[in-house]
């Protein structure tokens, strides 16, 4: 009868555990846990904290007696492994209430022991309003606090996914939240502009954000940060990372990796042959970059365990290695990536390519449509997907899957472009974000739609001086614009063209870079030789700007929209005022025929909103078929249906006024 012993029993150990009688019902499996629970749930930690899981028993997933009744796995909590004797191949451990030790021998060892969240050397530490959130304990010691104290203001350490997480979790409860976050901005493991959709969340939701900063003292009332602020805090959570439990394996004699974890081969076998090891205390390989890093998920983790378990009975499953692939919420905001980043990439100095889109998650005219962010990074050379990042409200966990599924495949941008997906207008689009990306990914790697990240945006502006050209509308240009641009609709750039020299570098700046790559083309078809379009237009430079911001570029952000948990699923409902309705008097008239929402960002001074479904309607309210009329909406295609539909009523005066832009610029 083959003996296993597995040390540590949440994600990796666990599903060990489980695989391991599955695969062999006579071994006898004996699983030592440290801590008072086995197989919890601990990423759902925060969601219970913030009122999203009602009860607590949802997050134990078994228990000692699942194990036993299901498994006949002998499962010791409370129960920490002191020493490995590996030539004996005995692991002595000690109960952590009693003292006792009690020796376990075995034939084949699995570690799972996983890692800690670190403290961090900051005087204050030991209050008792301080804390860190790892397991059940953790979360029963926080939400009672919380439930006693009823603290007014928080001070949350850390912007990566637990920080993430409990912000919103102390937002949800009413607390003022401050994060605070050594890195430029929330969540470093994205880039930028992907990180700067999350930050005007928080900041919508009342967040403090202190980025580029440290905590140097905690007091009993208050948080020094080191550039001198004090910050009211009643309540402290840390959250700066976790290392690897490694005592027991180094002790042992174990080797260590170069990532500072425990080596493992592609079997997930430890330097000895007899023992194994998954989950968050080993390096494993980077499946792009091939080389030993440290991922500390859950997803990962478990499927380490099915392999070691596996293993350890005699098998020969190797373990390819993880893209690292990981999603992250806060309220309505979803940030999701995979694979290698862009900036992670320039920092080892690979020569790669990136681009980003914003395209609706499903067609614009069925409800509920929502921006999808999508930063895709290549191989320049070869096309070759290496990563990518997402961002947005809805859809953005399938199409960060759809990425990796893509990585994992050795697919190119040209694969990627010829995927075959799901289509219908509830879901997505016929070129949904994944296959519009790909398009934008090729067009940019074949010269023939030359385009600039912003995160490059101020090197290129300082290496090149080039004319910087707005194509948005004026009301969203004074909303938000790059300093020293000039703002053209399409059609005055057009008329302009032959004043640009042909060897003077352009920048074009669209919305989300769409109508940028059609001027880009324009141009470039016109003889202007260094023409780019910003990729992903206006939106991925103001959220660079707000997440980062540049040196010596200047971009106006827009405003805080004050947002509330409470708001969560309600439905404004419209509201409209007079001049949306009131047609009066028989002169000259002009109609918006855009949305509601679309009217109330801006419009022409003067203008009557009549939304287009609406304009047959209103038919008889128009006046004499003589009537002087003139119709716009944002780009003149919906104006110049309705122009359409009043002349075939009979109406033989009106005018397509074409878009916003070209509107106000004639006024």
């Amino acid at each position: 009868m083959r003996k296993i012993v597995i040390i540590g029993g949440v994600a990796a150990g666990a599903t060990a555990a489980a695989r391991a009688r599955r695969l062999d019902g006579s071994a006898e499996i004996t699983l030592l846990e440290a801590g008072s629970d086995v197989s919890f749930a601990n990423c759902g930690l925060p969601y219970y904290i913030g009122g999203e899981v009602a009860n607590r028993s949802s997050l134990i997933l078994a228990s000692e007696q699942t194990f036993h009744d299901q498994y006949r796995v002998a499962v010791h909590t409370n129960t920490e492994a002191v020493s490995i004797d590996r030539t004996g191949r005995i692991v002595t451990a000690r109960h952590t209430e009693t003292g006792e030790t009690t020796t376990f021998p075995y034939d084949s060892l699995i570690l799972a022991q996983g890692g800690k969240p670190i403290t961090p050397p900051i005087p204050g530490v030991e209050h008792e309003h301080v804390f860190q959130l790892w397991t059940l304990d953790d979360m029963d010691r926080i939400y009672a606090f919380l439930q006693e104290r009823a603290p007014e203001n928080a001070v949350v350490v850390g912007g990566g996914f637990i920080g993430v997480e409990m912000v919103e979790a102390l937002t949800q409860r009413g607390m003022r939240v401050h994060l605070v976050e050594m890195a430029p901005h929330v969540m470093p493991s994205v880039e930028g502009e992907i990180a700067g959709f999350l930050t005007k969340e928080m900041q919508d939701y009342g967040v403090n954000l202190h980025m580029n900063r440290s905590v140097t003292e905690i007091r009993e009332q208050e948080v020094v940060l080191n550039d001198g602020t004090r910050i009211p805090a009643e309540f402290v959570l840390l959250s700066v990372g976790v290392k690897p439990s490694l005592t027991v394996a180094a002790e042992a004699g174990l080797a260590m990796g170069e990532a500072g974890a425990l080596q493992v081969n592609s079997q997930l076998q430890t330097s000895d042959p007899a023992i194994y090891a998954a989950g968050d205390m080993v390096e494993i390989t980077h499946a792009v970059l091939n080389t030993p890093v440290r991922i500390p998920l859950a997803g990962p983790a478990n499927r380490q365990g099915r392999i070691v378990a596996e293993n350890a009975l005699g098998g020969s499953r190797e373990y390819k290695g993880s893209l690292g692939t990981s999603i992250v919420k806060f309220f309505g905001a979803v940030v999701a990536s995979t694979g290698l980043t862009y900036k992670r990439a320039k920092e080892l100095g690979l020569a790669v390519s990136a681009v980003v889109t914003h395209k609706l998650s499903h067609t614009a005219y069925y409800p509920g449509a929502e921006r999808v962010t999508l930063l895709l990074v290549f191989d320049p050379e070869t096309g070759v997907i290496l990563g990518a990042q997402a961002a947005g409200r809805d859809g953005v966990d399938k199409r960060i899957d759809v990425i990796s599924t893509a990585i994992a495949g050795g697919l190119t941008i040209e694969d990627l472009q010829e995927i075959d997906l799901a289509y219908a207008p509830p879901f997505n689009s016929p070129n949904g974000p994944v296959h519009m990306t790909a398009f934008t990914a090729q067009n940019h790697r074949a010269g023939f739609s030359p385009s600039v990240l912003a995160a490059d945006l101020e090197e290129f502006v300082l290496a090149r001086e080039p004319i910087a050209v707005d194509l948005r509308d004026p009301i969203s240009y004074r909303a938000s614009y790059l300093h020293g641009s000039t703002n053209l609709s399409q059609n005055q750039l057009r008329e302009a063209m032959s004043q640009i020299p042909q060897d003077q570098a352009v920048v074009i700046i669209s919305e989300d870079g769409q109508k940028g790559h059609v001027a880009t083309r324009m141009l470039l078809d016109a003889g202007v030789q260094h023409v780019f379009n910003l990729s992903g237009g206006a939106i991925s430079m103001e959220r660079y700007a707000r997440a980062i911001g540049y040196s010596r570029l200047q971009v106006k952000l827009l405003p805080v929209e004050p947002k509330h948990p409470q708001d969560i699923g309600t439905v404004e409902e419209e509201t409209p005022t007079a001049v949306h309705g009131a047609i009066n008097g028989d002169g000259p008239l002009i109609i918006d025929v855009r949305t509601f929402e679309e009217f109330e960002m801006g419009a022409v001074p003067g203008a009557i909103h009549v939304a287009l479904d609406e304009l047959m309607e209103r038919i008889v309210e128009l006046g004499d078929v003589n009537r002087e009329i003139t119709l716009y909406c944002a780009s003149g295609a919906r104006s110049a249906y309705g122009q359409r539909l009043l002349q075939q009523a009979g109406f033989v005066n009106v005018r397509n006024g074409g878009g916003l832009h070209d509107m106000l610029a004639y006024q």
